[in-house]
Parts: C-alpha cells; sequence; structure tokens
C-alpha cells in the first residue's frame, strides 16, 4: 500500500522534470559559458596595457614579451606616473644608471633621457636591458629577474660563490629577501600573462 502511494508521487514528479536532451543542452550551454568566462574574468585580474608597446620592442630587442609584461606588474601595475623613493623612473622603474648604460651599450640617442617616463620610451629601454642581462646570464630567465632587481653585479657573486645556483626551486637561498620575493612575484607574473595572453604573439 505505502509502494503504491509513493508511485503515484514520484511518478509525476518525473513526469515534470525536463527531457534528457534539455537538460543535456542545459549543461553544455553551462560549460560554455564557463569556458568562455573564465578567460576574460582572468583577463580582468591580470589587465594588460601598452601592449602594443611591449610587442614592438620585444621583437626589436629579443626580449620575452611576457617577461616585459611579468616585471611591468611588479614594479608599478602599468601605471607610469609610479614615484620610487630610490628614484627609479617610469613603468618598468628604471634607474638613472640603468638609463645611462642602456643609452650608451645600446647606442640610443642621449636625448632619450629626458623622455625616459614616456610608456613608450621606457619600455623600449627597458626591454633593451632584460635584454642585455639575459645575454649577460646566457639566457636564465631565472637570474635575469633576480639581477632586474639586485643588480648583475650582486648576482653573478652570488652564482660564483655558490649562494645561489640560479635556479627558481632553489630561489630561496637569495640573500636578499625582496629579491627572493621579487623573483617569485614575476615568475608568477610571468606565467600567468604567458597563458592570458598568448595569442598576441605570434611565432
Amino acid at each position: 500500500m505505502e509502494s503504491s502511494n509513493l508511485k503515484k508521487w514520484i511518478e509525476p514528479a518525473l513526469q515534470a522534470l525536463p527531457r534528457k536532451r534539455f537538460i543535456f543542452t542545459g549543461i553544455i550551454l553551462i560549460i560554455l559559458s564557463l569556458v568562455i568566462a573564465f578567460p576574460l574574468f582572468n583577463r580582468m585580474i591580470y589587465p594588460l596595457e601598452y601592449e602594443s608597446n611591449i610587442i614592438k620592442s620585444a621583437k626589436q630587442t629579443g626580449t620575452d614579451p611576457f617577461l616585459i609584461m611579468a616585471i611591468i606588474r611588479v614594479e608599478t601595475k602599468f601605471d607610469p606616473e609610479k614615484q620610487s623613493h630610490v628614484g627609479a623612473q617610469g613603468l618598468m622603474q628604471l634607474m638613472p644608471s640603468t638609463v645611462d648604460h642602456v643609452i650608451k651599450n645600446g647606442n640610443f640617442s642621449p636625448s632619450m633621457k629626458q623622455y625616459i617616463k614616456v610608456p613608450a620610451v621606457n619600455i623600449q629601454v627597458g626591454s633593451w636591458y632584460i635584454s642585455d642581462l639575459n645575454r649577460q646570464f646566457k639566457g636564465n630567465k631565472v637570474a635575469v629577474i633576480a639581477s632586474y632587481n639586485a643588480g648583475p653585479t650582486r648576482v653573478k657573486k652570488w652564482l660564483s660563490d655558490g649562494t645561489w645556483d640560479g635556479t627558481r626551486q632553489n630561489a630561496h637561498k637569495i640573500p636578499y629577501g625582496e629579491t627572493r620575493h621579487y623573483v617569485q612575484r614575476v615568475t608568477f607574473f610571468y606565467e600567468k600573462y604567458k597563458s592570458l595572453y598568448k595569442d598576441l604573439v605570434k611565432e
């Protein structure tokens, strides 16, 4: 008796449910919406500005554009007006001594120094500097990142005396806490920007 009463309640409820194909279609639509929305949401969290300048300068200097993006994100969050208490300037927070080095060794016009806060100029000079560090450290991206923060002389010393082996997994051995944190942050953003904006760079 109880079984028949239960059946009377269940059968109408089951019949009221959407047909299987409607349920399947609904699930597919939800999945597609998430696939489309997730990258857009991520791009909101990790925005990119000045991409045309970054891509152009990266091509000219042979620099990884995603490394430029990651460094700008960590240094200024794409704010060219960010102030530095140590005198670093522009989007890529370039020190005056770094600008002088790039102008001298990269055969740039000395007049670029007065325009170093202009985003296009700052990115061009910063990209050349990253390319120069990449040559000095034979393509070791992690050592390049550390050098951008601590300076190449210090990093070369750490590598030569065995303090640090230049790898990301042993970044905890970097003597400067600020540089350790810097390497972790830049490598994190590097992976994020490479994943989200790889369509901007043609192989």
